[in-house]
């Protein structure tokens, strides 16, 4: 039998009762007592015995004495006479001896075997519970063995359906079985798997699927009657001979109720011929327990990795393509299309005036908006092409295998069929969308991605300076090689400056709405060129960010405002709480995050004074990375904040599972404020909704004193805007 645990009760004389566990000692100490009393016993009829058996001795002795002397005295008739007298007088007392001895012992030999019966049967008693609770040791290696061939991986769970046929296999091979089930609840159906251990007929499947699936909905508390969608799996074994179905007994195990995040599992079953212990069902029921919580675990990790993997491709509004997408398929295509002689185009789209839509009718009926148009972009496609979503209100398309005068017949065809649109406000008024698109061709106008995203810029440039809802291509017989060649000339610049670091830290401040004090200042970059002029980010970010650029961007950013807050720190002798910009290349990065610690470490500025602040289209177009990041942010000491929050994204799932210090709302949101009860009632929403999510709001483009007002009112924490305080080159 297995060891149980050791007792925590004081160690016996023999210096073994630690060895036992409670109940064991309990029986040890009955026993010993037990047995001592009948030691004892046994040892004072052994005295009474001993000194009966002396009186016996020393009355035949006497007798035998007296009887040699009476033959002495044979004519002594008297003395004779007195002599038999006493021999019979002490016959008799030997007489009563014998009896009290046979009665002494009969007495003890009834105490004694009363008292043995007592232990027997205590002794029956704690065994058989003792074997009823301590398992084997062979069923516990067995057990073990199923436990540690359950070994989670990412290769596994993404094909999770595969990995439980595989610990089926491992759990057979300890414990035969026959078939095994999974229930579980799929949105108006119930969905059962059904794994066969070994071959059968067709006839053994088809009693299987409706005895057996009767009996596991009733011990799985379903109702008899719920629609059911069978899958079933072969896993070859052997040692799965099956007499009859009546022979198959089901061991199941259901999902506790209100257990979350199981992906809808709502049990499994063990069925097996094999006869089996009460040990061996405990076992497995433990074995199923942990299974119950693998495949749903499994599945889950399953479906999410699934999502992950697909909105890190595709753009989370629409559900086309996004941008990452886009330039790996177009640095896959140039190869491609040279391989085989093929030319391809691409076409670039940019919704005319789209800003008016959200700030005239809000951004759920601009996301409505994008929705269909990407949806109207995709039927006007072949199977093949690319259709993505750039961000905001650009969209891109790679028609492969597609001449010049194709891509342009596909552009006008697209172009023609958004403007025909009609779209509906909530309110009912009606309003149409138009388009303006560039076209460029591989390799007739270009022949590195670079120059082809520069060339369809250039052309998408062209088409809104001809009155928009316009389709262009570029040309590059007209004076457009020149503009080409600006365009890359102006991302040389910026790689020069970069390299030079130029760019520097400039800092906006933060204001406490109900204080009206600076509560922090958000750093924006500036470019310091070459010619002594200084340039906006609003004029450079976008080509940074096309170009890859932006992480070298954020280095410096980050270690050039830890260096203004050491240098507030050495003349004022406190931190000042700063707010930082990062751009999706370091969300997926992640070493900013070690080069911040450490710049704060070295310097000696608390990191708690730091804020980084990302984008929403940044933050969930890489969700994939966005938890994992956040954690390690926090457990570093540094504080996060969500960037233009409600900015056409549905975010608010994210918001709740990821969760911010801060969220900064969208500056469109709050520029309208005062005249735009849609955009009043949005920002009065966020703002509850953060309020009761523990998360500060910071209202963006605060211009006027009047809209300072008004988010006072509904409760924003903080606002920045020209109104509180321009961006300056260094911090008051």
């Amino acid at each position: 039998m297995a060891h149980s645990a050791p007792a925590t009760g004081p160690t016996g004389a023999d210096g073994q009762a630690d060895r036992f566990p409670q109940d064991m000692q309990q029986l040890r100490k009955l026993v010993m007592t037990e047995l001592t009393a009948l030691l004892e016993s046994q040892t004072r009829t052994r005295i009474f015995a001993s000194t009966i058996s002396n009186q016996i001795l020393r009355e035949h002795g006497a007798m035998l004495a007296e009887l040699g002397a009476s033959l002495d005295r044979v004519g002594d008739r008297d003395a004779m006479s007195r002599v038999l007298q006493t021999t019979l007088a002490r016959c008799a007392n030997l007489d009563r001896a014998f009896v009290k001895l046979t009665a002494e012992r009969q007495r003890q030999w009834r105490k004694n075997g009363a008292q043995l019966q007592r232990v027997i049967d205590d002794f029956s008693t704690t065994t058989q519970y003792l074997a009823s609770v301590l398992v084997e040791k062979d069923l516990f290696e067995r057990q073990s063995s199923v436990l540690e061939s359950i070994i989670l991986s990412h290769e596994k769970v993404s094909q999770w359906k595969e990995f439980v046929q595989q610990i089926l296999s491992g759990f057979h091979a300890i414990f035969p079985f026959n078939f095994f089930f999974i229930a579980f609840a799929e949105q108006n159906e119930l969905s059962l798997y059904f794994y066969y251990l070994g071959d059968y007929s067709d006839e053994i499947r088809s009693l299987v699927r409706s005895r057996t699936t009767q009996d596991l909905l009733r011990q799985l508390a379903l109702p008899d009657d719920a629609p059911l969608n069978i899958e079933e799996f072969h896993i070859p074994a052997k040692n799965s001979k099956l007499v009859t179905i009546d022979d198959v007994k089901l061991i199941s195990v259901a999902v506790p109720e209100h257990t979350p995040g199981l992906a809808g599992l709502l049990g499994v079953a063990f069925a097996s011929v094999v006869p089996l212990s009460h040990q061996e069902q405990s076992i497995i029921r433990s074995l199923l327990s942990v299974m119950v919580m693998i495949v749903g675990s499994s599945k889950v990790l399953s479906r999410t990795l699934s999502e992950l993997e697909y909105y890190s491709t595709h753009d989370p509004l629409t559900g086309i393509h996004n941008r990452r997408y886009f330039n790996d398929m177009l640095e896959y295509e140039i190869p491609r299309s040279e391989r085989h002689n093929h030319e391809f185009s691409v076409l670039l789209l940019d919704l005319d005036d789209f800003k008016d839509i959200n700030d005239s009718y809000g951004h759920p009926v601009g996301d409505s908006v994008l929705i269909k148009i990407a949806a109207t972009i995709c039927t006007r496609l072949r199977k093949g092409d690319i259709p993505v979503r750039m961000g905001g209100d650009e969209f891109a398309i790679i028609l492969p295998e597609t001449s010049l005068q194709g891509a342009k017949d596909v552009a006008e065809s697209i172009r023609s069929s958004l403007h025909g649109m009609s779209f509906e406000t909530p309110d009912g008024k009606s309003f149409h969308v138009s388009t303006s698109v560039g076209v460029i061709g591989y390799p007739r106008d270009a022949q590195s991605v670079s120059d082809l995203m520069s060339g369809v810029d250039i052309a998408l440039y062209r088409a809104k300076q001809l009155g928009k809802n316009e389709v262009c291509v570029f040309d590059a017989n007209a004076n457009t090689p020149q503009a080409l060649q600006d365009s890359r000339s102006f991302v040389e610049e910026l790689r020069q400056s970069l390299a030079e670091d130029r760019f520097q830290p400039y800092f906006q401040p933060i204001v406490d709405c109900n204080t009206g004090e600076i509560f922090a200042y958000e750093s924006v970059a500036r470019l310091a060129r070459a010619d002594g002029t200084t340039m906006a980010a609003g004029l450079f970010i976008e080509t940074i960010e096309k170009y890859g650029l932006s992480r070298e961007l954020d280095r410096i950013m980050v270690r050039k405002v830890i260096e203004a807050n050491k240098a507030n720190i050495d003349r004022s002798g406190t931190p000042q709480r700063l707010f930082i910009n990062l751009s999706a290349q370091e969300i997926q990065g992640r070493g900013i995050l070690g080069f911040a610690e450490q710049l704060c470490e070295q310097l000696g500025v608390p990191p708690s004074s730091i804020v980084f602040e990302i984008l929403e289209r940044d933050a969930i177009g890489d969700i994939s990375h966005m938890g994992k990041f956040l954690a390690n942010l926090r457990k570093q000491g540094f504080a996060f904040a969500l960037d233009d929050f409600g900015s056409g994204y549905n975010s608010f799932h994210y918001l709740r599972e990821l969760h911010f210090e801060y969220v900064k709302i969208d500056g469109a949101f709050v520029r309208n404020i005062v005249d735009s009860k849609i955009d009043l009632a949005l920002v009065s929403n966020l703002s509850r909704l953060c309020r009761d999510l523990g998360i500060l709001t910071i209202g963006e483009y605060v211009e006027s004193a009047e809209i300072l007002e008004v988010l006072q009112d509904i409760g924003i924490d903080y606002a920045q805007g020209f109104h509180l305080g321009i961006p300056r080159s260094s911090l008051p």
